[in-house]
C-alpha cells in the first residue's frame, strides 16, 4: 500500500504547526499513557555519517531532511569502539552499552564446543517460523544486557509492543531484545519474511499473505538513476555456486530492498494495531540494502548515490504514512546506522594514499603458517580461523602444543603483525583493562566481551580490508565509526548540535523522556541540549530553564 502525494515543503509545514499546536496544552510524555504512541527508529546498514552532508541539497524537504531540518540532528556522532559490524552496532544503539556491556564482539565468533563459526543470534532451542524444514532459529539470548524495548515492556507490564524488522536475522532480534513481541527478517532464497519460535510458533495470517503476494512483484525490474541509466536488474540469475541466485543477493543491493521492508513495515503497523495501545510502541527498522551494495561498490559510486536518493524518497512516503496512520504529533522517530565503511582500497591509492584489499584466505594461510613453524614444525595445523580484522583461536590446537590462552593470544598477535597488520589487543589483556590510556586503547576496551573463544583483535592500517576486492568495515577509524543521528518528536529542539554525540547516548535519551529506566548496562549521555523547555500555558518559565 502507498501513500501519496509525499510530503510537499508546504505540507511538511502545516504538519509541524499541528504539531506546536496539539503540545501547547501539555508537553509531558510519559510511555505509561501512551505519550507518544510510537517511537520508531531507523537503522540504516553501513551508512556513512557524511552522506547527509554529501546529499543534502540533492535531498527532497520530506525525508532526511525533515529529521535534521525538523529534528535534534548531531552531524559529530561516533562509535567508541573498533569492531564495527552490524550485530555489535545494532546492540549498542538499543542497549546504550558498548560490547564491554551488551557482549556482542562481532557478527559470529569460534564455538569451541561446536568446532566452528556461530552467529551471534543462533540459537539451537529455537527453530524458524515460516520456512519449510527444521532450521535453527535466532534470538537475543547472547546478549549480556537489557535494551530500551525491554525496558518499555518492564515499565508497562508488557502492554508496550515491540518489533524488530530487518532482512538480517542479527538487526532485527538486537533491537526487539529478549521482550519484544516479534522479530522478522527474510529467508535468502525466497524473500519470505521469518521469525523464530523464540517469539512464536507459527507466522500471522497477515505475514503469510504478504509471503505469498510480495516477493514476487520484486523480481525482473529495472533499477535505474535519475537519468534513466540502468543500474542493475533484478532478473534471475545463477549465483557465485552456479545455483539459482536468491531474493537477498539479487534484490537487496538494490533500491527495491528498501522498498520491500518499508512494504513490510506499513503492513505490520497496519495490521497489528502499531501505535494504538494504552502505552507506548517501539518500531526499529533497519535497512540492510545499503551494507550489501556497500560492499560491492564502496561509498563513492554512482550506485551508492542512487540508493541514498531513492531511500530518501522512501523515507518521505514512510513519514507520510505515519502521519495519515498514526499522527505526528504523537511519533518520534530516531535516524542512526551500525556502523560506515572504507572507500573502495582501489580508488583511495589513486590518491596516494595507503590502501589495500589483502584477501582473508591468504592472510589466514600466512597467520597459521607461521604459528606452524613456531609451535608445531612440520605439522601444519589450523591455529586460527580469521574474520579480519580478528582472529578466533582453535584452543584445542593450541593445547595440544601446551600453549596457554595468554601466551596463545600473544603468539597470534605477533603472527598478525608479521601479516602486515598494526598491532593488536588480545581477549586476555582486554578482560584485565591493559590498554594504554589512549583513545584509540579505550575503542578496544569497549571492544571487549567474554563470548566466544580466545580471540585477538588486530589493528589494521588505514584503508585496509581483509576481501580480495571490493570494500569493508570493521576498524576503529573514523569512516567506520562515523554515523548520523537524527530525533524528531515534540521533546525535540530542532537544530543542528555540532557538539561530540555517541550511539549510545540515544537509548538513555529516549527511556528519559519516556519516564522509564535506561538500559541496564547504558552508558550513553541524555542529550539535553536538544531537549525542548516545557511548554507552559502562562509562559512562565521556572528558575534555570532557557527561554525559547
Amino acid at each position: 500500500m502507498k501513500f501519496t502525494p509525499r510530503f510537499s515543503a508546504a505540507c511538511v509545514f502545516c504538519v509541524l504547526a499541528a504539531v506546536v499546536l496539539s503540545s501547547s496544552g501539555a508537553s509531558f510524555a510519559s510511555a505509561y499513557n501512551g505519550r507518544p504512541k510510537l517511537v520508531v527508529v531507523i537503522v540504516i546498514d553501513q551508512f556513512r555519517g557524511d552522506y547527509l552532508e554529501r546529499y543534502h541539497d540533492q535531498f527532497g524537504d520530506a525525508g532526511f531532511r525533515f529529521l535534521t531540518d525538523h529534528g535534534a540532528y548531531f552531524p559529530d556522532c561516533n562509535y567508541n569502539y573498533a569492531n564495527t559490524r552490524t550485530a555489535p552496532g545494532h546492540a549498542t544503539l538499543f542497549s546504550g552499552a558498548y560490547s564491554n556491556g551488551h557482549g556482542i564482539v562481532a557478527n559470529e565468533w569460534w564455538d569451541q564446543k561446536k568446532k566452528r563459526m556461530v552467529t551471534s543470534v543462533e540459537d539451537e532451542d529455537s527453530k524458524l517460523v515460516g520456512v519449510e524444514g527444521d532450521r535453527t532459529g535466532a534470538s537475543p539470548h547472547n546478549l549480556l544486557a537489557d535494551t530500551l524495548g525491554d525496558e518499555l515492556k518492564l515499565a508497562t507490564q508488557g502492554k508496550s509492543r515491540v518489533f524488530g524488522v530487518s532482512l538480517k536475522d542479527r538487526a532485527a532480534v538486537f533491537p526487539a531484545g529478549f521482550g519484544g513481541d516479534s522479530a522478522y527478517w527474510i529467508d535468502p532464497k525466497s524473500g519470505a519474511w521469518v521469525t523464530s519460535t523464540y517469539y512464536r510458533d507459527q507466522l500471522p495470517r497477515w505475514v503469510q499473505d504478504f509471503n505469498h503476494t510480495r516477493p514476487a512483484k520484486y523480481w525482473d525490474r529495472d533499477w535505474k538513476d535519475a537519468q534513466g541509466t540502468l543500474l542493475r536488474s533484478t532478473a534471475h540469475r545463477k549465483g557465485k555456486d552456479g545455483s539459482e541466485a536468491g531474493f537477498y543477493e539479487i534484490i537487496g543491493p538494490t533500491s527495491f530492498g528498501n522498498e520491500y521492508e518499508f512494504e513490510f513495515a506499513r503492513e505490520l503497523v497496519m495490521y497489528e494495531n502499531v501505535g494504538r495501545g494504552p502505552a507506548t510502541d517501539l518500531l526499529a527498522i533497519s535497512l540492510s540494502p545499503n551494507d550489501i551494495l556497500g560492499h560491492q561498490v564502496g561509498p563513492d559510486s554512482a550506485e551508492m548515490q542512487q540508493m541514498a536518493l531513492d531511500l530518501d524518497r522512501e523515507l518521505a512516503d514512510f513519514i507520510n504514512f505515519l502521519g495519515h496512520q498514526i499522527g505526528l504529533a504523537d511519533v518520534w522517530i530516531a535516524l542512526s546506522a551500525d556502523h560506515g565503511v572504507a572507500s573502495l582500497p582501489t580508488q583511495v591509492k589513486k590518491l596516494r594514499i595507503p590502501a589495500a584489499n589483502l584477501g582473508v584466505a591468504k592472510l589466514e594461510a600466512q597467520i597459521n603458517a607461521a604459528l606452524t613453524a613456531k609451535l608445531s614444525p612440520g605439522h601444519p595445523t589450523s591455529y586460527v580461523r580469521l574474520d579480519y580484522p580478528m582472529a578466533w583461536l582453535d584452543q584445542d590446537a593450541f593445547a595440544a602444543a601446551h600453549a596457554r590462552e595468554r601466551d596463545a593470544e600473544t603468539a597470534v598477535g605477533e603472527a598478525m603483525k608479521e601479516a602486515g597488520l598494526r598491532d593488536y589487543y588480545t581477549k586476555s589483556q582486554l578482560a584485565l583493562g591493559e590498554a594504554p590510556a589512549t583513545p584509540l586503547g579505550r575503542k578496544y576496551l569497549n571492544s571487549y566481551s567474554p563470548e566466544g573463544s580466545w580471540y585477538v583483535m588486530g589493528v589494521p592500517e588505514i584503508y585496509t580490508v581483509g576481501g580480495a576486492s571490493g570494500t569493508d568495515h570493521a576498524s576503529p577509524y573514523n569512516y567506520d565509526t562515523h554515523v548520523p543521528l537524527a530525533i524528531y518528536g515534540l521533546p525535540f529542539q530542532p537544530g543542528t548540535y555540532r557538539g561530540h554525540a555517541e550511539p549510545v547516548d540515544l537509548a538513555p535519551t529516549l527511556a528519559l523522556l519516556l519516564g522509564i529506566n535506561a538500559p541496564t548496562h547504558s552508558v550513553g549521555r541524555v542529550l539535553t541540549e536538544a531537549i525542548a523547555p516545557p511548554h507552559r500555558a502562562d509562559g512562565a518559565v521556572k528558575s534555570g530553564e532557557a527561554r525559547p
